[in-house]
């Protein structure tokens, strides 16, 4: 099978779509070629049976001239192969452009989508899919007639536990962008109860601010302050995706403050990969964390709640955790792993194959 993949941003080093390389070599085992046509490229490490195009926002390329640049290499690769597949990732502009194109050589159009916005790129690009999947059901907010569920894909060999000890005091950890809408700042409320009860709580915020909500960044700064949390909070920056493995294995549990109806986050599951406990108000997570639901899933924007299911783990015995750490992450092997992942994705690709 030819794939024509669209990417956001193919960049082994972005600290938020870094696991995009570990996708498009998944499936390029399973692929005969695998044109990528992205939006902007950093480091670029694939197979030799992929090749990568990128119509230049890195460059600083204006819209008019990553215009030309996508129909550009969209024509030349139609030119010299016979495409099966198209797969959109997270980037329905791309579908909506390509979808004339494609839709007049047969070629059907599978787009990937799983977050709470809903635009009117998002609705055209839906109407042009053959197949919408996503990561959960509670990850697309559209119309249900095309979606299919098919995991999030994580890299479990990557994201797994190598025997190293949890920092003491134990670590609290926060992988993520900082945003009012992650919400770090119901964990540095939850962090300075734990330690008022006597808890030696550490808590390390892994991820950087979008421009947009540097002021937030600031609020949660004056807080730790205010609450005499400096040298307790850290702000680490962001991260490269496959490095941030070894925060996640040092830390005692992470945690994860988005809203209940926000799309499966990833860095909770990567933290369950690694046998960590991932405390979460998004209530996508329920069929993951199993039977230890009670303890994970915090109510949303509650540090009260948070800190007493905190509070909970702290006390819990080293079996008893032992035995959560192993369930989480074979909760996530069977439902979001990239080899379920990408198992299903073969299965669409043909799904839509028969269309033709």
């Amino acid at each position: 099978m030819h794939l024509l993949l669209f990417n956001l941003a193919t960049d082994l080093d972005d600290p938020i779509l870094g696991f995009t390389t570990a996708w498009i070599t998944a499936l390029a085992r399973r692929m005969e070629f695998i044109h990528v046509i992205t939006m902007r490229a950093g480091r670029v490490e694939v197979p030799d049976n992929v090749r990568v195009y990128s119509v230049g926002k890195e460059k600083g390329y204006s819209e008019a001239r990553r215009l030309l640049e996508f129909y550009r290499y969209l024509f030349r690769i139609l030119r010299v192969d016979c495409i099966d597949v198209c797969f959109s990732h997270m980037i329905p502009t791309f579908t909506v452009l390509a979808a004339p194109i494609l839709k007049a050589r047969h070629i059907p159009i599978v787009t990937w989508y799983a977050h709470r916005h809903v635009s009117a790129m998002l609705k055209v690009a839906h109407h042009l899919s053959d197949q919408i999947v996503s990561s959960a059901d509670s990850a697309y907010h559209y119309k249900r007639d095309k979606l299919e569920v098919i995991g999030q894909g994580i890299d479990t060999d990557l994201f797994s536990p190598d025997g190293t000890e949890p920092e003491d005091p134990p670590l609290l950890l926060c992988v993520g962008r900082l945003s009012p809408i992650k919400d770090q700042m119901t964990l540095i409320e939850a962090v300075h109860i734990l330690r008022q009860r006597g808890y030696p709580v550490s808590c390390a915020l892994v991820g950087d601010a979008p421009q947009a909500h540097h002021s937030y960044v600031e609020e949660l700064r004056r807080r730790v302050e205010d609450l005499k949390l400096a040298g307790v909070v850290q702000f680490v920056g962001s991260v490269p995706n496959h490095e941030v493995v070894s925060w996640y294995r040092r830390c005692f549990a992470h945690v994860n403050c988005s809203p209940a109806d926000h799309s499966l986050d990833k860095a909770v599951l990567e933290a369950m990969a690694c046998g960590k406990p991932s405390f979460t108000s998004t209530l996508g997570f329920q069929n993951t964390v199993g039977q230890w639901e009670d303890m994970l899933l915090f109510h949303q924007g509650n540090p009260e709640d948070l800190a007493a299911r905190l509070e909970r783990l702290l006390c819990l015995g080293n079996r008893q955790r032992q035995a959560m750490a192993i369930e989480l992450r074979q909760s996530v092997m069977r439902l979001h792993s990239l080899e379920n992942l990408v198992d299903k994705m073969i299965m669409v690709f043909q799904k839509v194959q028969s269309y033709r």
